[in-house]
């Protein structure tokens, strides 16, 4: 399936690290300058915000996603190609996951990686066949994969489901291993139980 649209799960905050900013720029330049629609929680700070202003300044489509309850707090994106306004969180994970080909997460908190693996779930289960991936911005992700590696040995998650989650230090070489990602054909994905 071709990528068209790329989902980005990111921090509503700006993070402590001057890299996650300039990757979040450097991500969003990327998707615009491949042609492909940005979609994201629609907030206008953090850096939910940069991403967007950095694809937008770049001239490229960017549909943000965000609850009506999280419309004053993230403060939505004015400036945006499209902003929809949904019910909540998970009308918005739902929508999001509707406008996209493909998901990133770059740095973020406890949104961002809760958004990440419901959509790793519904990929594991079948419900999709969409890539997703970790834009590991000055080795954030790294202990994160360290432990997914860990519950890998100890038979909770699939070899070919771990390996699911594409991970790169580049957005280009993010975005090129999307391109050619095929997903696991697994459709058992639970021990039977035992006769």
């Amino acid at each position: 399936m071709p990528v068209r649209s790329v989902c980005v799960f990111c921090g509503a905050s700006i993070g402590a690290n001057p890299a996650y900013r300039e990757a979040a720029v450097a991500l969003g330049q990327a998707i615009a300058r491949r042609g492909l629609t940005l979609v994201y929680g629609g907030g206008a700070v953090g850096l939910m915000g940069t991403v967007a202003d950095a694809a937008m300044a770049a001239g490229g489509e960017v549909i943000g996603v965000i609850p009506e309850s999280l419309m004053n707090a993230e403060i939505g994106h004015k400036g945006l190609s499209r902003l929809e306004v949904v019910d909540g969180m998970h009308a918005r994970k739902a929508r999001m996951a509707e406008l996209s080909d493909a998901f990133i997460a770059l740095p973020g908190g406890l949104g961002t990686l809760e958004e990440l693996f419901e959509v790793w779930t519904w990929g594991q289960l079948g419900y999709h066949a969409k890539p997703l991936g970790l834009l590991d911005v000055n080795s954030f992700y790294e202990k994160l994969g360290g432990f997914l590696d860990h519950i890998v040995a100890e038979g909770f998650v699939r070899p070919q489901h771990r390996a699911m989650l594409l991970l790169a230090q580049q957005p280009d070489e993010l975005l090129d291993g999307m391109e050619s990602f095929v997903a696991p054909v697994a459709p058992k994905w639970v021990d039977k139980k035992p006769d």
